[in-house]
Formats: C-alpha cells, structure tokens, sequence
C-alpha cells in the first residue's frame, strides 16, 4: 500500500503553501481511481468542485462541493472521481504542529465528515488566506485550524448521542440535506415541535443560534460558486438565498473581511497565475 509524504497528493498541484508545521495545496483531482493508500500525517480534504467518491474499512463518502473530511494519520482510503473536473483543498498538519498547539489529535479516530458549517466557513477563510499568502498568514492560518478543533464538538458525532431527544437527529439530517431556503417555521412543522421550543433548543445543540446558522450556510455556498467563476455577484446573491445584493455583501464582508467582488477578484488572479 502506497504511503504519502507531506505535501503529496494524487493530482496536479495549482498551489501550494508550505508553513512551518503544515502544508496547504490546491489539487486538481485527475485519476479516474486512486488505489489504497493512506497518508504519514492527519489532514483536511475540502472539495472544491466537482466530485468523488471515497472509501475506508469503515465508511464510504460521496464528496460534493462543500465537503468537508478530516483524515487522521494512516487511515487507509480508496478514491473514484467520476468524469468531470475535480478540485480538493487540503491542510496536513505535522504531529508538531499539535504538540505546540497542545491538542491530541489521537482522540480524533480514523476519518471523520465535518458538517457544521461555521466549521466550513472557518476552512473557506483558510482557502481565502491561502491565496492572501502574505506576512500574517501564518498567524492565521494556525489560529483559525486551532478553532476549527474547538468547534470538533458541534461537528455531528455527538448529536447522536442516545442521551439527546430523538428529533435531533432528524434535524440534523435536514440540516446537512444543505437547503439554504430552509425556515425555522419549516423545521419546526417537519419536526412536529413548537419553533418557540425548537429555536431554544437550536443553540444548546448546535453552538448558535438557527439564525447565525442559516446564514453561515449561504456564505458557505457564495464561496464555492465565487470559485467557479461562471456567475455574477447578483446571481450568486439570489442562489444562495439572500433577499438583495446590499444584505448579501454586508454579511459576506462581515464574516470574509472582504466584499463578494474583492474575492473573486484575486481567486481569478490567482488562477491566472496557477494556468
């Protein structure tokens, strides 16, 4: 079985940023099957278009935009991407990068599907950081990993515990489904619970407010259509929900430092540059 080193992944290489303890790549998935393999270090794996299919001794994976997996070290996997193209982001992180940061990353087992998505917006402000790659990104960098550990507790696992009411895990279902139109008043009718009760419960479970996580989930898709280049800022604005083009750049500028066009704007440079 092929074991791969830092930095290596199967695929074409657009970019990659090697900081201290960890390694950032870009990587334009190109075989149609990827034999078992595992890698020497944990690491994220972030689709960024297109998809693929992913398998463990365990568990099997239909990535999609948005997708978002954590690998510990030496979990052995196999891939299939179908025709298309397909892109993945990946952080791999040196055992001294937790040692510093004094997190054990052995209480993390084998391979796990993150679907919170403050955690994606966490990953897709590294994906931007990346393509900052200035003086301060890796002060960055290392800041926002750190929090996307904390944030491992509203990552899905423990939502299925047997202690927690049986409608949670309905609720979660609905929730990864991903629907950015989805309402509270919706929820609550699917669920046949009170949205008074149900809003006082969102937060105990889920770290936020339903509000706070609606709104994360459309910023989580205007990163990924921004990235394909094929819309404008208004079309982006109406596909992931938001009622007009003002409320769409204020809360993307507020959670992104940056309006909606200044991303696009240097994820084109950045292209330009990688082709």
């Amino acid at each position: 079985m092929k074991r791969l080193s830092r930095g290596e992944y199967f695929g074409t290489h657009y970019n990659k940023l090697i900081l201290d303890d960890c390694t950032i790549t870009d990587t334009e998935y190109v075989h149609e099957k990827v034999e078992w393999h595992y890698h020497e270090n944990p690491y994220f794996t972030y689709l960024i278009e297109g998809s693929v299919f992913e398998a463990n001794k365990k568990q099997e994976y239909v990535l999609k935009p948005g997708s978002l997996l954590f690998h510990n070290c030496q979990e052995a996997h196999y891939n299939i991407k179908p025709p298309g193209y397909t892109r993945g982001f990946h952080i791999e992180l040196n055992s001294s990068w937790f040692n510093m940061k004094d997190i054990d990353f052995n209480r993390f087992e084998g391979c796990i599907q993150l679907e919170n998505p403050f955690i994606k917006g966490l990953m897709n402000k590294i994906f931007l950081e990346s393509k900052i790659n200035d003086t301060f990104s890796q002060l960055s960098v290392d800041a926002l990993i750190v929090a996307i550990f904390d944030a491992f507790k509203y990552s899905g696992s423990e939502l299925m515990s047997i202690k927690n009411p049986s409608w949670l895990k309905k609720l979660n279902e609905l929730l990864i489904e991903g629907h950015v139109e989805m309402s509270l008043t919706m929820l609550s009718e699917e669920l046949q619970i009170h949205p008074v009760h149900l809003s006082r419960e969102f937060s105990k479970y889920f770290g936020s407010t339903f509000g706070q996580y609606a709104r994360q989930m459309k910023l989580n898709k205007a990163i990924l259509l921004i990235n394909t280049g094929k819309f404008s800022m208004t079309e982006v604005c109406y596909m992931c929900g938001f009622y007009d083009q003002s409320h769409f750049t204020n809360a993307f500028r507020n959670f992104y430092g940056h309006t909606p066009l200044k991303v696009l704007k240097k994820i084109i440079q950045v292209k330009n540059l990688q082709f």
